[in-house]
């Protein structure tokens, strides 16, 4: 009992607010390592864990049946489910990719505003703890661990702050991740016509031409990104708002 009241008085632990100098610091360093080529292909695994994990969400909720996840080394992934290959319930699984980082930034973005640094790095761990029992080869299964060893690591062993500033630049990955993921995918499209990326079937599923799903995962993670920002830095929303009315 006293390990669960000690894990437990770690998850709720409420962090103390970090100084706005050190927040524009985590999230510049976020930012960065989405712009910087070689960081970005290190940091991408990360999105598309988030990305396949989002798939592989959206599936089990729509009644389809989960039968694995693939990462490989060029940051690209694989989930497989199986069920009927067209209907809502596959048009909404392809949806879930590209939108689960987005959608994850914003979650975070809201944790960590209301202070649950620790609380975010824990949900981070569980939902890495279910992924790894859906992984299928052993290159997802490396990054799964090491991401995992690394979140413990912060979580149990790093301050309050270094918690707070650690969630925000995982949080700024994905959140400009997911923008600059949405971005690139209609680059490769053009490389190659008629493709197998998620807008190319979600365009044969709905009859809609795939610029208009990239469109919707380019709207949806900047729409986050916006929301995000609101909550993080909320006096600065204000101070906006403040001279719109001038």
């Amino acid at each position: 009992m006293d390990v669960v009241t000690e894990l437990w008085a770690r998850i709720a632990l409420r962090a103390t607010p970090l100084p706005p100098s050190w927040m524009l610091g985590s999230v510049a360093i976020g930012l960065a390592l989405v712009l910087v080529p070689g960081a970005w292909h290190t940091v991408r695994h990360a999105v598309t864990v988030v990305h396949e994990g989002g798939h592989g969400v959206a599936a089990v909720l729509s009644g389809r049946r989960l039968s694995g996840i693939r990462l490989h080394s060029d940051t690209s992934g694989l989930t497989v489910s199986r069920g009927p290959r067209t209907g809502p319930g596959m048009v909404v699984t392809l949806l879930a990719g590209y939108t689960a980082p987005a959608l994850a930034s914003l979650g975070a973005a809201w944790m960590l505003s209301a202070g649950f640094a620790a609380g975010l790095l824990w949900a981070i761990l569980l939902l890495l703890a279910l992924m790894l029992v859906q992984i299928r080869n052993w290159f997802g299964l490396w990054v799964v661990l090491v991401g995992a060893a690394i979140v413990f690591s912060i979580t149990w062993f790093a301050t309050g702050t270094w918690q707070h500033v650690f969630g925000l630049v995982v949080t700024s990955v994905l959140g400009f991740g997911a923008l600059r993921a949405s971005v690139e995918l209609q680059s490769s499209r053009r490389r190659s016509p008629g493709g197998q990326s998620d807008a190319d079937q979600l365009a044969r599923l709905t009859r809609v031409p795939g610029l208009f799903w990239v469109a919707v995962f380019v709207l949806v993670a900047i729409a986050c990104l916006a929301g995000g920002a609101g909550l993080l830095f909320p006096t600065a929303g204000q101070s906006l708002r403040g001279l719109s009315g001038l």
